[in-house]
């Protein structure tokens, strides 16, 4: 009895240390039928919502449907493909059986694609894309028919870039459903889909989009290439892209444009650049991005020049009072009184009375305070997150006043600074901000005034050296391109823009002809 259960253990010893034959998925397929499915079986073994559905044509022909469950649409599975198969037999005209392969291929079966597949890994590939495949016993082929049918999202106006005047749709997680919003907007044979299939597991479906002969060819090639060299197991979102090809990924500013509006990506094509859609999630990549592109909204561009010129103003100041307001407050405070009026500095040394500590450490309270708040708004669920931010930033500011923990000035200028950084129009361009603020605000406490300036050298030198799939990133400044000064902190009017933007425009380098200044007068004198 001992000598058989040590056999036992050392059998079962074995069978852990053997590695499991692996079937080749890059063989052809078997002409015998049942080959095939025993190798889809060991394939998907233990897999529950794959389905093999055997069905027989006249009880001559065995043909086997190989899908998996809730990916596909199956009352067209039925209306297609079983109904015709099973009760009314092969089309008329279709000839022998033996070529019963022929008669799905040449869509005598009304399917919107179908494909050959030579090979194991083909098949299974084109499975695992939400499609059925069609084995005939007796051929050496199988069949991918599309028939995609799994629950998605409806086009909803997005909820990142909200716009008063402008399109309502959105993309969505389908990438079929984002390029042909794309598609609407750009009628045009030279607008360009390149696929691309990346993830060792997830197998996620990516299109690089631009429109041929507007997009420089060094571009495309470079984003073609940084795409391809791309080795992981799994795409989740298309962040996962981001940090494979951005250029400097220890920087805070994003180089890369993400946006979930159909409409910012056309106009991003049309002025040369390269979009990146990925399957699974609504957020399409824009390359290359610029400092100046980040600050611009997309409702820009449906108001008069006028008003977004105006709006823009405002926006830059809102971003210069976020940016550096606690800090100059914090380095005059501390270190330079003289420079504040004798009333005002009256006025803040009685507020600041009794305010156990320094203005550095009273600044950074209020800042992380004022973050978290911000933080929780987001995270909890819509109903409360509001009402929690802000009646939490009521009630801790006053509590804190009232307890002598911090002074009435300092939560003025944190809140100032707060609103004034929700004027950015992108989140993530709004965070890398948050983040040097904080530095920003150090750096003023410890040096002063010094320690501030020499903290906006280095953020104007870091801005100046960025580059973005090879263009400067603070372009059109920096490299001076008198042409792309037209829609920075000014927008002039549309029939203005005579040139695309010089730094991303390949040969087809006009955008609108010239001479199309409104003339109300030119009409009657024509006449």
């Amino acid at each position: 009895m001992v000598k058989l259960r040590n056999k036992k253990k050392l059998f079962d010893f074995i069978n852990e240390k053997l590695p499991v034959p692996s079937i080749d998925q890059s063989e052809i397929l078997n002409s015998d039928l049942s080959a095939n499915e025993s190798a889809l079986k060991e394939i998907f073994q233990n897999c529950s919502d794959f389905v093999l559905r055997p069905i027989y044509v006249f009880n001559e022909i065995k043909i086997l449907l190989v899908y998996i469950d809730g990916l596909i649409d199956t009352k067209s599975l039925e209306e297609v493909f079983l109904k015709p198969l099973m009760f009314e037999g092969p089309p008329k005209g279709s000839g022998e059986l033996q070529t019963f392969g022929n008669v799905i291929e040449q869509q005598l079966f009304s399917s919107a694609q179908v494909k050959n597949v030579s090979t194991l890994k083909d098949l299974v590939d084109g499975v695992l894309k939400a499609n059925v495949g069609v084995i005939i016993d007796g051929e050496q082929k199988a069949l991918i028919a599309d028939m995609k049918g799994f629950e998605k999202r409806g086009i909803d106006e997005p909820q990142t870039e909200v716009t008063v005047r402008g399109p309502r749709d959105g993309f969505i997680e389908s990438i079929r459903t984002n390029t042909s919003l794309i598609r609407r907007r750009i009628r045009s044979p030279k607008l360009k889909f390149e696929p691309f299939t990346i993830g060792e597991y997830s197998k996620t479906d990516i299109a690089i989009a631009y429109i041929e002969g507007i997009a420089p060819n060094s571009l495309i090639e470079e984003v073609r290439k940084r795409v391809e060299r791309i080795k992981i197991d799994g795409i989740l979102e298309s962040e996962y892209i981001e940090e494979f090809i951005e250029d400097f990924p220890f920087s805070p500013f994003p180089q890369i444009q993400n946006t979930e509006r159909p409409d910012v990506v056309t106009a991003n094509l049309l002025e040369g650049r390269v979009a990146i859609f990925v399957d699974n999630t609504p957020f399409v990549l824009i390359v290359p991005m610029t400092f100046w592109g980040g600050l611009q909204a997309a409702e820009d561009y449906y108001e008069r020049f006028i008003y977004t010129t105006f709006i823009r103003m405002i926006r830059f100041t809102l971003l210069n009072i976020a940016q550096f307001l606690p800090s100059i407050y914090v380095a005059l405070t501390t270190y330079h009184p003289g420079l504040i009026p004798t009333t005002l500095l009256i006025s803040v040394a009685a507020a600041r009375e009794g305010v156990p500590f320094p203005a550095i450490i009273e600044a950074l309270i209020m800042e992380i305070v004022f973050e978290g708040l911000r933080e929780a708004g987001i995270r909890l669920p819509k109903p409360i997150g509001s009402a929690v931010s802000i009646v939490g930033a009521l009630v801790i500011g006053q509590a804190a006043v009232q307890a002598g923990i911090v002074s009435a000035p300092m939560v003025i200028v944190v809140a100032t600074t707060g609103i004034a950084s929700f004027a950015i129009p992108r989140y993530n361009f709004g965070t890398a901000f948050r983040m040097i603020r904080m530095v920003l605000l150090i750096l003023a406490g410890i040096f002063g005034l010094y320690g501030l300036v020499l903290g906006f050298i280095a953020i104007t030198i870091h801005l100046v050296t960025l580059r973005s799939f090879g263009v400067p990133y603070f372009s059109p400044f920096a490299p001076q391109i008198f042409s792309g000064l037209k829609d920075v902190i000014i927008r002039v009017p549309k029939w203005a823009y005579n040139y695309r933007p010089p730094q991303t425009s390949g040969v087809n380098k006009i955008r609108i002809p010239f001479g199309q200044r409104p003339n109300p007068g030119q009409g009657r004198e024509e006449k």
